[in-house]
C-alpha cells in the first residue's frame, strides 16, 4: 500500500507553479478590463493555448492524474487568477466531460479535439443542459430529440439556457428528452457539430459576476444531427431505455437529483447527472481558488493598513477573521481533494462526498470574499481593489452545477436513504 501523504509530488508542484505564474502574469493583469467589457477574453485564451494550458493534452494529463489532484490543483490556481477569465479558459471542459462520461471512444477521439482547436485557431465548446423551466429539476427538461430512422438522424427542438459559451461554441453538447415517460432516465446527450442549421444563440446574459465568461441561451429549431452524434450510440440507448421501462413496470428503484440507488452510481445513466457528478469537486476547487485569492488580498492589506498608529491586523477582530478565513479555505481544499481522490480510485460516494466538497467550498467562497471586503472597509467596496469583483464572482458557486440547496438535498438523501423533499 502506498504511503499516505498530503504533499504534491515534484511533477505536480512544477505544474502548479507554472499555472500560478500564468495566473499571476497573464490572467490577473487582464481581469478588471474583461470584467468591465463583459466579453469573452479571446486574447487570454489564445495565450493559454500557446503555452499549452488551453489544450486537450493538458486537460487529459490532469484528468488522468492517478492521485486525482491534477484537475482540482489546476482549477484552484487559474481561478486564483480570476474567476471570469478562468471560466472562459476551462468552460470547454464541461462539454468535454460530457463526452467522456457518455460517449464512445470514437466519439471522444472525433469531437473533443474539435472543441479546443489549436493555438492558431482557438475554439470553445458548450454543454447545454439547463432550460428556462428546468434547472435543478433535470427531470423537467422539455428539449426533445426524435429519431428519424429513414435518414438515421435525430431532430432536436427546444431552448437551453445558462450555457457557458452557448452560441459561440464550435461544438455544442445538448441534453435532450428521448423518452418522456421515463423522466430523467429518458434523457440522452447529443453532439451538435459546427455550422449545423437550426442552432442559434438566444439571449446573452449580463451577469452579476464571472462577466468575462460568455453565458447565453441556445435555441434549437429542427436541428438535425447524424445518428452518430448520439453519445454512446443508439444500441446502447435502446438497451438502457428498455431496462428503465422494465424497472418502472416492476416498481423498481428510482434515482432522483443525482442520488445513487442501492446499486451505486454504476446503475445511473442520466446524461446530465453523470456530467455534473464528475465535475462537482472541480467546481469546489474553483471556489477554493477565489476564496484563497480574497484571503491573501485581505491578509496583505491588514498587514500594511494602519489605523490608530498600528496595522489593523494587530486588532483581534481582524486577526480572528483572517484565522477563520484561512481555516475555511484549507478545509474546503481538503474536502475537494478527498472527493477527487475517491473519484479517480473508483471509491463510491457513500456520503455524497462530491456534493459535500462543492457545498462547503462554494459557501466558503461567498463568506471569505465578504469578509475580505469587510477587512478592506470602504476600499473593499470599490473596484479599485479586486475583492469587490471576487465577491461578485463567488456568488455563482452556490448556484451553478447544483445549488447549495440541491447539494444539501443530495447529501441528506444519500445519508438517510429517504426521498427527502
Amino acid at each position: 500500500m502506498a504511503e499516505f501523504t498530503m504533499e504534491l509530488n515534484e511533477e505536480q508542484r512544477e505544474v502548479r507553479d507554472w499555472l500560478h505564474g500564468f495566473a499571476a502574469d497573464v490572467i490577473r493583469p487582464a481581469a478588471a478590463e474583461w470584467d468591465e467589457r463583459e466579453e469573452t477574453p479571446w486574447p487570454v485564451i489564445q495565450e493559454a493555448a500557446k503555452v499549452g494550458i488551453y489544450s486537450l493534452d493538458f486537460y487529459a494529463q490532469q484528468y488522468f492524474d492517478p492521485t486525482g489532484l491534477g484537475i482540482p490543483m489546476a482549477m484552484e490556481e487559474l481561478f486564483w487568477g480570476d474567476a471570469g477569465i478562468a471560466l472562459s479558459i476551462v468552460g470547454t471542459g464541461l462539454a468535454a466531460v460530457g463526452v467522456l462520461a457518455n460517449g464512445t471512444e470514437e466519439q471522444i477521439g472525433t469531437w473533443i479535439p474539435q472543441m479546443y482547436g489549436d493555438a492558431g485557431d482557438v475554439k470553445v465548446a458548450a454543454f447545454c443542459s439547463s432550460e428556462p423551466d428546468a434547472g435543478s429539476d433535470v427531470a423537467s427538461l422539455r428539449t426533445r430529440a426524435v429519431y428519424d430512422g429513414a435518414k438515421d438522424e435525430w431532430v432536436l427542438n427546444g431552448t437551453k439556457t445558462w450555457a457557458t459559451n452557448g452560441g459561440i461554441a464550435n461544438v455544442h453538447v445538448v441534453v435532450a428528452v428521448v423518452d418522456p415517460e421515463l423522466g430523467s432516465k429518458g434523457h440522452a446527450s447529443f453532439i451538435v457539430p459546427p455550422g449545423t442549421p437550426g442552432l442559434s444563440q438566444g439571449q446573452k446574459f449580463k451577469k452579476h459576476g464571472i462577466r468575462a465568461s460568455h453565458t447565453a441561451e441556445v435555441v434549437l429549431e429542427d436541428v438535425r444531427v447524424p445518428g452518430s452524434c448520439l453519445l454512446g450510440g443508439k444500441e446502447k440507448l435502446d438497451e438502457r431505455l428498455a431496462r428503465a421501462h422494465e424497472r418502472a413496470r416492476s416498481g423498481g428503484e428510482r434515482s432522483e437529483m443525482g442520488v445513487p440507488p442501492a446499486g451505486g452510481w454504476g446503475r445511473v445513466k442520466n446524461a446530465a447527472m453523470a456530467t455534473f457528478e464528475a465535475s462537482r469537486p472541480a467546481v469546489g476547487a474553483m471556489a477554493v481558488g477565489t476564496a484563497r485569492a480574497a484571503y491573501e488580498v485581505a491578509l496583505d492589506y491588514a498587514k500594511t493598513r494602519e489605523q490608530f498608529g498600528r496595522p489593523i491586523i494587530d486588532n483581534q477582530g481582524v486577526a480572528f477573521q483572517l484565522a477563520d478565513m484561512r481555516t475555511s479555505v484549507d478545509a474546503a481544499r481538503l474536502l475537494v481533494w478527498r472527493a477527487s481522490w475517491m473519484a479517480i480510485n473508483g471509491r463510491p460516494f457513500t456520503a455524497a462526498e462530491g456534493s459535500q466538497s462543492k457545498l462547503f467550498a462554494s459557501e466558503t467562497a461567498k463568506k471569505v470574499t465578504a469578509q475580505a471586503i469587510q477587512i478592506l472597509g470602504g476600499n473593499g467596496y470599490t473596484r479599485e481593489y479586486p475583492v469587490e469583483r471576487m465577491h461578485r464572482d463567488a456568488a455563482i458557486y452556490t448556484i451553478f452545477e447544483g445549488t447549495s440547496e440541491v447539494q444539501r438535498l443530495v447529501i441528506a438523501r444519500t445519508l438517510s436513504g429517504m426521498p427527502i423533499r
